[in-house]
């Protein structure tokens, strides 16, 4: 009796154990079905990237599934629906085919090869009908249905990829907004907790200790970041020491107390999290704020859409990405930033933290991963007077988060631009300076810092300082710089001899005439015999902005070349035969100067 006591005992330990197990590999806090969605692929799941992670511009929408370095896997339906659009991009998701599921979600499967053989030959079909490969096609709920698991593309690397992967999204939709793939109940294990780097400290005054009562800026010289690197002790994250990443002076460690600006601070994280059978550095699902034990932030990466994306800007420390290309994700919420979903608590200063002089409180950041791993930092904070270099001269004028700011002054009568209320992220002081330019046709413009963020496009208004001849009114191109490189883009001609064009981002801006066409290569030789090549490339190069048309004849019927990057590339079909046969290539870039290149070729 006593040993099938002792059986059962174990077998039920044994089972909660077992449980427990496969509980650390879910949110269990979800709405989200969980056995709704298989695997897209055939392999286990091993994650190139995951949903949340910080990227240029956006945050990733969905997962990188890795495809063990090759293409061509096969590629399922997650769940039963219907295909309702196809995507075909020189960028972005590349070949991408999309999935409308009866339960209220859609699924995207991203840099793909061919598809399925009937959708292959559907795609083709509308890309000779319209003369153009990249084609975004809305489908009906009849044209292609299909099953659960049921093969609809294989894998590849078109698109802005670097490796061969699988990105696969689930979106609600409704809203059109990606939701974190993870918390679906995916067959995805990991058992290794998010591993914090280090501790990013801003030192923000209120209006009480500026000597102008000036609202303070996280890229102005007033808003010290000092970053204090952790080590893990007895499963606890703690402060190693201060690393001079911008004016870290008067900052100290003594045990486990960090001596920090008196008043209020804000903090970031560094961090990077991590599953088995991947070396790719991956982020966090939740982040908490505590003081003294108690809530004062927590950012929860989920339900992101296209349209509030870009918001990342203001959400990371866009400095600390430029100058030292790191990502340290904000535990507060800047003034202009909008992505309010992702605060799933905020306190009344945002997420800021009041620290007196003299006192001192437990600080406490608790990061958790999709697989509900968790990785607590902990330290104490001692408020004391290092507020030396506070006050500085304004060195143009003041521009304001939330409001309309107009550049209109008349010592510079020749440029003029107006930043919306959503353009900005936090309050800056502006820097402008202008030097002569004796090449273009306009002085050179250095419009405020490229390591401050705008959030959109704005029309920048440039006046020539010297006639432009008429012939090159419609070649005028803006030029830009940030320190780095050069581009262009058209600038068109408005009233009283101004010519206006978007620009996106804070740097340099001058006006210049671009008559230069495209320059079109290949590696092919002139009456090549192509009886074993599977496809013609051809390169194509812009000088001063980029290629806005592109067309191919062989034997002066269009065929249908792709786009990706550079190369534009033909792959042989059936409008191909074989023999001798004569190819015409053009190109059109920006301001309509125009470039051709024939080819004779057998095949």
């Amino acid at each position: 009796m006593l040993l099938k006591r002792f059986i059962c005992c174990s077998l039920l330990l044994l089972a909660g154990v077992n449980a427990f197990a496969q509980q650390k590999n879910t949110i269990v806090a979800t709405d989200y079905p969980q056995d709704y969605f298989r695997n897209p692929l055939d392999i286990p799941i091993f994650l190139a990237g995951n949903f949340g992670e910080c990227r240029p511009g956006h945050f990733h929408s969905g997962i990188d599934i890795k495809t063990k370095g090759e293409e061509n896997q096969p590629v399922h339906a997650a769940a039963e629906g219907y295909i309702s659009r196809i995507k075909m991009e020189k960028g972005g998701f590349g070949h991408g085919l999309y999935i409308t599921h009866p339960n209220g979600y859609t699924t995207l499967y991203a840099h793909l090869n061919d598809f399925a053989p009937a959708i292959q030959q559907y795609v083709r079909h509308q890309q000779y009908e319209k003369q153009q490969w990249n084609i975004d096609l809305q489908l009906s709920a009849s044209q292609f249905p299909v099953k659960k698991g049921q093969i609809i593309a294989s894998s590849g690397n078109t698109g802005a990829s670097t490796a061969p992967h699988l990105h696969f999204e689930i979106r609600n939709t409704k809203t059109e907004h990606p939701l974190n793939p993870e918390l679906f109940g995916l067959p995805i294990v990991d058992n290794i907790a998010p591993v914090p780097v280090e501790v990013a400290f801003y030192q923000y005054y209120g209006r009480e200790h500026n000597r102008d009562n000036v609202p303070i800026s996280i890229y102005d010289g007033f808003y010290r970041r000092a970053g204090i690197s952790l080590t893990k002790k007895e499963g606890i994250y703690r402060p190693l020491k201060v690393d001079n990443i911008a004016n870290s002076k008067g900052y100290k460690i003594i045990k486990d107390t960090v001596y920090v600006p008196d008043g209020i601070i804000g903090l970031g994280i560094q961090a990077g999290d991590y599953m088995e059978g991947s070396d790719n550095i991956l982020t966090f699902y939740k982040a908490k704020l505590f003081l003294d034990d108690s809530l004062q932030s927590e950012i929860t990466l989920d339900d992101i859409g296209y349209d509030e994306t870009r918001y990342i800007n203001g959400y990371v420390d866009y400095g600390a990405r430029v100058e030292s290309n790191k990502w340290i994700q904000c535990l507060f919420k800047l003034h202009g930033n909008k992505l309010d979903r992702i605060f799933s608590k905020l306190n009344k200063q945002n997420g800021r933290l009041t620290i007196p002089l003299g006192s001192v409180h437990k600080v406490e950041i608790v990061l958790i991963d999709d697989a509900g791993n968790k990785s607590p930092i902990n330290f104490y904070a001692k408020g004391v007077d290092i507020r030396d270099n506070l006050y500085r001269d304004q060195l143009f004028e003041f521009f304001f988060a939330d409001s309309v700011n107009t550049f209109n002054d008349r010592d510079y009568p020749n440029v003029t631009f107006t930043l919306d209320n959503r353009q900005l992220y936090d309050n800056i002081y502006f820097e402008f300076r202008s030097e002569s330019n004796i090449k273009g046709y306009s002085d050179k413009y250095k419009i405020h810092d490229p390591n401050t963020p705008l959030h959109h496009y704005f029309d920048l208004k440039i006046k020539p300082n010297r006639p432009v001849p008429f012939d090159l009114r419609s070649k005028m191109t803006l030029m830009y710089s940030d320190g780095k490189d050069e581009e262009g883009s058209v600038a068109v001609p408005v009233d009283d001899g101004w010519y206006k064009a978007p620009a996106r981002a804070f740097g340099t801006y001058w006006l210049d005439a671009d008559t230069i066409p495209p320059v079109i290569k290949t590696g092919q030789k002139q009456g090549a015999i192509l009886s074993k090549a599977k496809q013609i490339t051809i390169d194509v190069k812009d000088a001063q902005t980029s290629v806005k048309k592109f067309n191919g004849y062989i034997d002066d019927k269009w065929v249908c070349f792709e786009q990706h990057g550079s190369s534009f590339f033909y792959k042989f079909d059936e409008h191909c035969s074989k023999g001798k046969h004569k190819l015409l290539f053009k190109a059109e870039d920006e301001n309509a100067n125009s470039a051709t290149y024939t080819l004779t070729f057998t095949r």
